[in-house]
């Protein structure tokens, strides 16, 4: 998994409250266990017109200037409705590093963290705000420091925000649940060595 140190990117501001998974990778294109492949129908239903391929002018991440977007400003409780991987998975594939709301749904949040993405909770007013500050900004920018745990504007107001410890670390050494596993493997092997020694028959 790639590491999450700073990242400072065009942020799309997309104020629309309880976005469920569904609204972010419809049912219809879960085709796939596989992370690739799902970017091209990220947002699919507001993407694009009613032919499926036009993109909709009126669309936040279809506005001009918001090309390569890496960062995401939304409503309360973002990603909420089923527990689906995929829509993370889409959301890291078009090129989101982070999204930044005043909630998100528990599971959701969870699963950003396995594919790369930062969660960021911030109250409801700092949201208007850097909202206000991308719309008055010559070029719609944030920068986002880990460790710092801050959000910056391209005018240099400043957001504070928090993070379990864990997932913190984890983010920034690149680790999924399964990669801080292996991180541990030669504690594993050796607590597997000496549970053969203690209880043989387990390993006939």
């Amino acid at each position: 998994m790639e590491k999450f140190i700073t990242h400072e990117g065009i942020a799309v501001a997309m104020m629309r409250s309880n976005v469920n998974t569904d609204d972010i990778i419809p049912a219809r294109f879960l085709k796939s266990i596989s992370r690739t492949g799902f970017a091209d129908h990220l947002f699919a239903n507001w993407r694009y017109l009613e032919d499926g391929v036009t993109p909709d002018p009126d669309f936040p991440l279809n506005e001009p200037g918001k090309e390569g977007a890496g960062i995401l400003v939304a409503g309360e409780n973002f990603g909420c409705g089923s527990s689906r991987e995929h829509a993370p998975w889409s959301l890291r594939e078009f090129g989101i590093r982070c999204i930044i709301a005043p909630s998100f749904a528990d599971i959701f949040h969870n699963n950003c963290f396995n594919s790369s993405i930062l969660p960021v909770a911030l109250k409801a007013r700092e949201v208007d705000e850097i909202c206000e500050a991308l719309a008055t900004a010559s070029s719609p920018t944030l920068h986002i420091d880990l460790p710092a745990q801050t959000v910056t504007t391209a005018d240099g107001r400043s957001f504070a925000f928090g993070i379990d410890p864990f997932k913190k670390n984890s983010m920034m050494e690149g680790l999924d649940n399964i990669g801080w596993s292996l991180s541990h493997r030669d504690q594993i092997r050796a607590y597997e060595e000496r549970r053969r020694q203690e209880a043989p028959w387990l390993f006939a």
